[in-house]
Parts: structure tokens; sequence; C-alpha cells
């Protein structure tokens, strides 16, 4: 599990243009990096639309939003259009950029175990460290309390 006031692993996935990002690429700026489990699923949408709702505030404070899943890449470019997300969306099919952060692993769902996301939500200050880590969050409400990281 990742550490707060440690350096965030560093990654680099596909948008959902098909352009390589690296979180690297951010320094220097405050970034909320949140792994949900699917694209255009109840809960993945509610919160990707509140992050999105929510966006200009964090862009005039200056926070950078990169959300991840293990989606490929047309999935992605999909659902950011169907509720215009204007963030960015993160591929990660081999799950590995979860693995590092820590959110992968077993799940349960309707009785059943899968292997999964662990909807979480990194955020990592302007050298490339972890600030905070919230681990298993419910999706409501949730782009509101990050947002309270970052005083306005």
């Amino acid at each position: 599990m990742i550490e707060e006031g440690k350096p965030a692993p560093d990654f680099e996935l596909q948008s959902d243009s098909g352009e390589t990002v690296r979180l690297s690429d951010f320094r220097g700026k405050p970034v909320v990096l949140y792994f949900y489990p699917k694209d255009d699923t109840p809960g993945c949408t509610a919160e990707a639309c509140e992050f999105r709702d929510s966006y200009e505030t964090y862009r005039q404070r200056g926070v950078e939003i990169l959300g991840v899943s293990p989606d490929d890449v047309a999935s992605h470019e999909k659902f950011k259009s169907k509720y215009q997300l204007p963030f960015t969306l993160l591929a990660d099919p081999g799950h590995k950029t979860a693995e590092a952060y820590g959110v992968w692993g077993e799940r349960r769902f309707a009785g059943k175990k899968y292997l999964g996301i662990n909807r979480s939500t990194f955020v990592i200050d302007e050298e490339g460290n972890v600030a905070r880590a919230m681990i298993g969050i419910k999706p409501a409400g949730h782009a509101a309390a990050v947002l309270d990281e970052f005083p306005g």
C-alpha cells in the first residue's frame, strides 16, 4: 500500500486520446489520481460526473485530475464523450499501475469473488509525493471531499 509522504509511483499510460501520459509530466502542480473499476457503470459514472461538475474549481486551484481504470483507450474515449468529462482518463488494461498503488486485488460483488480495482484516490503534491491516500471510497460526495484538500 502507498504511504502518505512517500513518492508516488510514476507510470506511463495511454490517455483517452491515445497520447502517452506520465505522472512525472505533472511535476510542479498537484494531481488528483483517482482509480475506478469500470467506465459507464453507475458508481463510476456518478464519481466521474461529480469530478466533472467541480472541474472548474479544481482548475482554478491549479489541480490536475486523472482518472485510471482497466478499460482500454476506446472505452475511455466513448465514456469521456458521453458524459462530457473535461479531464484525462488513463487506460491501465494490464493493471500494473493499479497494482503499484495497491488498489488492485480481490473484490466481492453479488456474492462472487473477482479481481478488480478498489475505488481509491491519491492526492499527489507538486513534488510528486502522496499527500493523501483515500482507499475504498464511496462515489457519492467524493469529488467535494477531495476538493477540500485544496483550500481556495
